[in-house]
């Protein structure tokens, strides 16, 4: 009876904390979002309004999908393009790899950095006047200096996928690096002997036996680039105009600049239902993997 008890006695400090940092905001999130709720009306916290938020969000406000509308096209360059450098590189790295000493070393350094860090980074590197990038299209393309990276949006939106992508590769590449070194040698070696080139070992050996730890490594940049924030903020604050203004800054600017902490409380679950079926996607799959012999 006492080890019962106890077991329970040991949880309840973990469980507490997963209340009152996870459970508890959730759950006062989801209920200001069928509210008024503006930060300047301490009685519009409860007075009850419905759907309308989240059909407002969806039905009556252009900016909302803007925000969908580049959020989608961020994930989908973001994922695309550091999966294919990072596969590349993981290739480069793994046992028997080239130059694996010289990029393993430059691996190390946007790990280290924060996506805020990177952020503010990124934004001196393309200052017009003063950045790094000025200065080397300045000696190498002269006809590209001097260009505002950061006031075109098409080229502000170029720049934000360019620093998210360089700090996901080195996770992305030790993911996959782990998900190389596991094939095994043998079903290579077998492929070589019965004369198939690299290219043939490498698609119909290697990749089939790599698609789960890709399928998982895709699925997780994917949560990522979807609540992207920091990075975004730090680099370009949603601008110019709205062109990067993903839905994390789109929640964070409602919620925080205009104090509409219910619309934007709405916004947010909205940007959880793709945030769901990622999550389960990525659950089936680890689980799969581990209840496989």
């Amino acid at each position: 009876m006492r080890d019962n008890v106890l077991k329970y006695v040991l949880v309840a400090p973990a469980v507490l904390v997963v209340l009152v940092t996870a459970i508890w905001p959730l759950a006062e999130s989801a209920r200001l979002s069928f509210t008024v709720g503006r930060l300047n009306r301490p009685d519009s916290l409860k007075q009850y309004l419905g759907w309308d938020n989240y059909v407002w969000a969806l039905l009556e406000e252009p900016a909302f999908w803007n925000s969908v509308w580049v959020t989608g096209i961020y994930t989908l360059l973001t994922v695309g393009l550091t999966t294919f450098l990072a596969l590349g590189l993981a290739i480069l790295l793994a046992p028997g790899g080239r130059l694996r000493s010289g990029v393993q070393t430059l691996l190390i350094l946007p790990f280290a950095m924060s996506p805020a860090l990177i952020g503010v980074s990124f934004r001196f590197m393309f200052n017009p006047e003063f950045g790094l990038f000025d200065a080397f299209f300045g000696a190498l393309i002269p006809p590209l200096a001097q260009v505002s990276w950061l006031a075109d949006p098409i080229l502000a939106f170029a720049v934000c996928v360019m620093a998210d992508v360089w700090g996901w590769i080195p996770f992305l590449t030790l993911v996959l690096i782990g998900g190389l070194v596991s094939v095994p040698r043998e079903t290579l070696e077998a492929a070589e002997v019965d004369g198939a080139g690299p290219w043939r070992v490498f698609r119909d050996v290697t990749l089939p036996q790599l698609a789960p730890v890709l399928a998982v490594a895709v699925i997780l940049k994917s949560i990522f680039s979807l609540k992207t924030f920091d990075q975004i903020f730090m680099l370009t604050n949603g601008g110019p105009g709205t062109a990067t203004q993903t839905l994390s800054h789109y929640i964070y600017f409602n919620g925080m600049k205009y104090g509409q902490v219910g619309f934007a409380a709405s916004v947010a679950w909205l940007m959880v239902i793709p945030m769901v079926f990622l999550t389960y996607a990525y659950a089936r799959l680890v689980f799969r993997k581990d209840r496989d012999p």
